[in-house]
């Protein structure tokens, strides 16, 4: 079978198309005929040699978490799955037995990791983790689903954030910025959006902004975003300045939860004003297999599209990763084998 493997941890250009032999499920396994796979920005650190995850002698590495496509042979022990069914990965893998496991949430478990191996032609990944897809929900929509569309809506999920609330959405024309907007609004909440392309603020308000303001720049920012209103909730997925903005802007008690680093790994905060405005500062990781299950269905209801800016075959995988790394696109990019 054909992959798209990383052989060198230097940008795109270290994606390469290898032959490998055609895995065999194991035990409580199954074997996926991939018909698309989401990239995203975890996939893209690893790839620039920015992620702890990945060293060269792990080369060559094969990423891909959002998997959707078609079972092609099922393991020993596998009965919930059979060939020729429709499924989604959850792309998470715990240990099942720390507490964290046993009293939920799932994400929250001590050994939590990531599923790896989607862009090729066939995965083997555990059966237990399979969500069945509707008829009615592609797969190149669906593998939009598992990382980005996860991770916003168990942020949203952890702020609390309900119908009315204010959210602001820092950087919201990336995968996860973008779901954010769509999810808010499916849970009746409006939405502040940001980003340094018109164009691509634009879409964001055809998606369900309801306040786009252009720009980066924390402080311009801060003005801009006060003159709509006062935060209930900052969904901030980019980490560096962003989180001492968003810690200025909420209301009193309210809550920022915090996913990624894309703009720094390192936040300075007002600490008086973390504690005399009673707000919140939350940590966030994925989601859960429920979450999961929970969106398929709002797709499935038509309540929620994902956005897919642009697919790719298999052989231009290196192209979507010069595209990300580029932010030439908004929304999701899928690569289909």
């Amino acid at each position: 079978m054909r992959a798209a493997a990383f052989t060198d941890l230097t940008g795109p250009d270290g994606v390469e198309i290898v032959d490998r032999p055609t895995p065999e499920p194991g035990r409580g396994d199954v074997r996926i005929d991939v018909e698309a796979c989401a990239i995203n920005r975890h996939d893209l650190w690893i790839l620039e040699g920015d992620s702890a995850m990945v060293e060269t002698d792990d080369l060559p590495f094969v990423t891909g978490l959002d998997v959707a496509g078609v079972v092609d042979a099922v393991g020993d022990g596998v009965t919930d799955v059979a060939p020729g069914d429709r499924v989604l990965l959850c792309p998470n893998e715990t240990c099942g037995t720390c507490r964290f496991c046993r009293e939920g949430p799932e994400n929250l478990c001590e050994s939590f990791s990531l599923y790896h191996g989607g862009l090729a032609d066939a995965a083997v990944v555990d059966a237990a983790r399979l969500v069945s897809l509707p008829d009615s929900v592609g797969t190149t929509t669906a593998a939009a689903l598992p990382t980005a569309y996860v991770t916003a809506y168990h942020m949203l999920r952890r702020a609390a954030v309900s119908a009315g609330d204010l959210v602001f959405v820092p950087g919201a024309t990336g995968g996860v910025g973008v779901a954010a907007v769509q999810l808010a609004a499916v849970l009746g909440a409006r939405t502040v959006a940001t980003s340094s392309s018109a164009s691509k603020l634009d879409r964001v308000a055809e998606l369900g902004a309801d306040h786009a303001v252009l720009g980066s720049d924390p402080d311009d920012l801060r003005d801009a975003v006060s003159d709509v209103g006062t935060p209930d909730a900052v969904i901030n997925h980019l980490g560096g300045p962003y989180t001492d903005l968003g810690l200025s802007l909420l209301r009193r008690g309210g809550r920022m939860v915090v996913c990624g680093r894309t703009a720094g790994a390192r936040s300075e905060i007002d600490v008086p004003d973390l504690f005399l405005g009673h707000k919140r500062v939350i940590g966030s990781t994925m989601g859960t297999q429920a979450d999961l299950e929970r969106l398929v269905s709002l797709v499935e209801a038509g309540d929620l599209t994902p956005e897919v800016d642009e697919t790719y075959p298999l052989e231009s995988t290196a192209a979507a990763f010069a595209a990300m790394q580029e932010r030439e696109t908004i929304g999701k990019l899928v690569v289909t084998p």
